[in-house]
């Protein structure tokens, strides 16, 4: 009776680490997909395809025609007209690459997540009772990729560039669903190796609050990346020779200050910088004598270093190599965040995903 008890603990074990290992890598090219994304915004790459054909393109163009005719679509939209007119092909092709690649990767994880998915589903590593979880992240999943088309399709119109509201909506959503993922996928690796688990002590309340401030950080690195606000008052720590610049929310509405004019958006990224670093050095003092000290540590130089990061691309004037490492280090700290939550919150519960 004990040993069959045993095996089946073993085998349960076995299939939910096998899931979380499935879910982990999924998350891992969410990741990579936002980093891609990053360089593809930064280098003025995202539109250069002018079509969306989400089945059908799996290959770029193969030939010079293919190439030629590629580009004539490209020239009859205003970013040529307006921005690159007298490009050369082989300068469309560099930023071509870009957005075919960031294009092709989203198909990718479309792949890996179904396939597998399916593939646990017929064998019962996951069971039927467990499905709509991970239903629901397959649909956030093909929601992104509609969102990303549509906000591709705010740059192909008189203003060559893409909505700003639509680049923080498909940022949010990849960060979001990215969070969930490793979430899911901590649940099933812990659940992998006991029945129960019992939460490590640590603030609680602290860790769900830089949770939130880094969520919002990322949203306006996205109003800053989309109104390009990080091209400008590019010294540190002042601002145009000041701490609280003259300008502040002068923009008519007042209340689309921070979504519209530059300045304030920039400001308002750089004070929620110091708010989450005050934020993270109180979640350290809170945890120092308890179990998760840790974790809150790795939190705190992830923050740290996201930090450093930021500053170096705001005074080298938004290179793309600072400005994909800025990005992939937010991306890092809300990873660092979302195992500390979990570790401090989720380890001691059942749960059926």
């Amino acid at each position: 009776m004990n040993t069959e008890l045993m095996l089946v603990t073993a085998g349960d074990g076995a299939r939910r680490r096998a899931v979380a290992n499935w879910l982990f890598v999924s998350a891992a090219l969410v990741l990579i997909m936002v980093i891609v994304g990053g360089i593809t915004r930064l280098t003025e790459s995202g539109l250069s395809m002018v079509h969306w054909e989400p089945i059908t393109r799996w290959l770029p163009p193969l030939t010079d025609a293919a190439w030629m005719q590629e580009f004539q679509h490209y020239q009859q939209y205003p970013e040529y007209q307006k921005v690159n007119h007298g490009m050369s092909l082989d300068e469309f092709k560099a930023i071509f690459a870009w957005e075919f690649g960031h294009r092709l990767l989203g198909r990718v994880i479309g792949l890996v997540f179904t396939l597998p998915l399916v593939f646990f589903l017929l064998t019962g590593r996951i069971k039927w009772r467990e499905s709509p979880w991970f239903l629901v992240l397959l649909v956030l999943g093909g929601s992104q990729g509609v969102l990303g088309w549509f906000m591709v399709k705010s740059g192909l119109v008189d203003r060559p560039d893409v909505s700003q509201y639509r680049l923080a909506a498909h940022l949010s959503l990849a960060v979001f669903i990215y969070v969930l993922l490793i979430w899911t996928g901590l649940r099933w690796r812990k659940l992998s190796l006991a029945a129960t688990f019992e939460p490590v002590s640590g603030p609680v309340r602290m860790t769900w609050i830089l949770l939130a401030l880094v969520a919002v950080q990322i949203v306006l690195g996205a109003f800053v990346a989309g109104t390009n606000a990080g091209h400008q008052y590019n010294t540190f720590p002042l601002m145009d020779g000041d701490w609280f610049p003259e300008g502040l929310f002068v923009y008519d509405p007042a209340w689309l200050a921070p979504f519209e004019d530059r300045m304030t958006i920039q400001f308002l990224h750089r004070m929620l910088a110091y708010v989450i670093a005050v934020v993270a050095i109180w979640m350290i003092w809170q945890a120092w004598t308890r179990p998760s000290r840790q974790m809150a540590l790795g939190v705190l130089l992830t923050i740290l270093l996201q930090i450093i990061l930021g500053v170096l691309t705001l005074i080298y004037v938004v290179p793309v190599s600072l400005g994909a490492m800025h990005q992939a280090g937010a991306l890092i700290a809300l990873t660092a965040i979302t195992h500390m939550l979990f570790g401090i919150t989720a380890a001691g519960r059942r749960n059926r995903f």
